[in-house]
């Protein structure tokens, strides 16, 4: 499955009321991995910035009036996207501009061009019903780093956020999603029974996790044991043993 990590920042909070878009990043995933396929715009609204906006994202008009227009990077923009599931936290929010955006450059709407979209604004609210779902609020649940984040970016926002999306599907993965099927595991079995001359039981391989790997498992069971209040059952029995 192709999917496009996407995110916005903009003059203000209402493009009816002619807000535009100053910045747009994807980020695309394939099977749920990072691709390392990105896009990433400045873009020239053509109006003054709002001072509340400016004070999230830091940009002013002054700062983008030497940039490409939405309309010089639209076909850019929609050949990246076409065809993809499209993941935005608070998607409603990103979808109106962008449709605002394409109806200046006479071109179809954001429906023509994704696959559907996910939204994990709705998302959070769902799995964290009561809590504050921003995207700070859930890096910090799933143990993210986002130190960088001391303004609003597009580009870094989508990244945050194809981290946080993967972090709360995680339960959507098979755990058998690298392994092969189940006659392939018996045949290669038998395998290396047969080539067991002497019938003896083969040396078994010991495979030590990385200093990389520890760190992620650490972090993951840290934000387990948030979420559960202290009652993380793997730190538990390592706290027993």
């Amino acid at each position: 499955m192709r999917q496009i990590i996407l995110d916005t920042e903009t003059t203000g909070l209402y493009p009816e009321q002619g807000h535009r878009i100053i910045e747009l990043a994807g980020l695309e995933l394939v099977d749920r991995r990072p691709t390392g396929r990105t896009v990433h715009f400045f873009l020239d609204p053509e109006r003054e910035i709002d001072v509340a906006a400016t004070e999230v994202h830091g940009m002013t008009w002054d700062d983008l009036k030497d940039k490409p227009r939405f309309a010089d990077v639209a076909a850019e923009f929609v050949d990246f996207a076409r065809g993809a599931q499209w993941v935005i936290h608070n998607a409603p929010f990103d979808l109106a501009f962008l449709d605002a955006e394409f109806r200046r450059a006479e071109l179809p709407t954001c429906a023509a061009v994704h696959a559907g979209v996910i939204d994990t604004l709705a998302l959070a609210r769902e799995t964290f019903p009561g809590k504050r779902n921003n995207l700070n609020a859930l890096c910090e649940r799933f143990a993210i780093d986002n130190a960088q984040r001391t303004l609003h970016g597009a580009l870094l926002d989508a990244q945050l956020l194809a981290e946080v999306y993967l972090a709360m599907t995680r339960g959507q993965e098979t755990l058998t999603i690298d392994m092969a099927p189940p006659m392939a595991r018996l045949e290669a079995l038998a395998a290396r029974s047969a080539g067991s001359a002497d019938g003896q039981r083969p040396a078994l391989r010991r495979i030590e996790p990385t200093a990389d790997e520890l760190a992620a498992h650490e972090a993951y069971l840290a934000a387990l044991d948030r979420e559960s209040g202290g009652r993380c059952l793997w730190r538990a029995q390592a706290a027993a043993s």
